[in-house]
């Protein structure tokens, strides 16, 4: 794998076929992931992954608590206050997505049906669930940072594009009761795995990155 290649074409798929990925193929993504870092090599994560008629239902409940409005109650809290300088790149996102795909700032309804994809999970046929211990602190939650990256990248090298968000743990009740998760670990994150519609404009955007010499500091070169 060119790994500065695939940094730099790997993108969020909002937008999957519905081939499914082979469990044989989940499960090298996972072992090759699995070589990422972790403090004192203590590897903290535990994964989940659902797929066929497991996701299906978890899906369906999504939909249905979306729809009906439920509060959303990941396990990770929410931001709640984005620092000024996020809160203009997220706009940024919006309204540069919106035009890509021809939304409206006032069509509220075909804005609804957009983010309503994030709870039918893109329509990807397996979503990957990151867990740990409730005992852990953000340190462990770096290293499933690092993990995510890993899956990303090693599902890249086997064809699958994926999508990591939030919103695919917003009822982590419903993960947790289909995927048999015991009580004393986390619902962290989800990554959707799949094979992106190359005919969705949903595929075709490309966010922005903040120039280099904004983001790093140096002294002493």
């Amino acid at each position: 794998m060119d790994v500065v290649k695939a940094l730099n074409s790997r993108f969020t798929c909002r937008a999957f076929k519905q081939d499914p990925v082979t469990k044989e193929t989940i499960l090298k993504i996972m072992e090759e992931a699995t070589h990422s870092p972790s403090w004192a090599n203590t590897q903290p994560w535990e994964i989940f992954v659902a797929g066929g008629d497991a996701l299906e239902r978890i899906r369906r409940n999504f939909m249905e608590s979306y729809a009906n409005d439920e509060p959303k109650t990941p396990e990770i809290p929410w931001v709640e206050n984005w620092p000024s300088t996020m809160e203009e790149r997220i706009k940024e996102l919006g309204i540069g997505r919106f035009k890509h795909l021809g939304i409206s700032k006032d069509d509220k309804i075909a804005k609804n049906a957009n983010w309503r994809l994030n709870f039918k999970f893109f329509d990807a046929p397996s979503v990957v669930y990151l867990c740990m211990h409730e005992s852990l602190t953000e340190w462990s939650i770096f290293d499933l940072g690092s993990l995510s990256q890993s899956i990303m990248l090693a599902a890249l090298e086997h064809g699958v594009d994926s999508a990591p968000a939030v919103n695919l743990v917003a009822y982590p009740n419903f993960i947790r009761k289909e995927l048999e998760i015991p009580e004393e670990f986390m619902i962290v994150f989800g990554i959707a795995l799949g094979y992106k519609d190359e005919k969705s404009p949903q595929n075709t955007y490309k966010s922005s990155r903040r120039p280099i010499e904004e983001v790093v500091r140096t002294k002493g070169f």
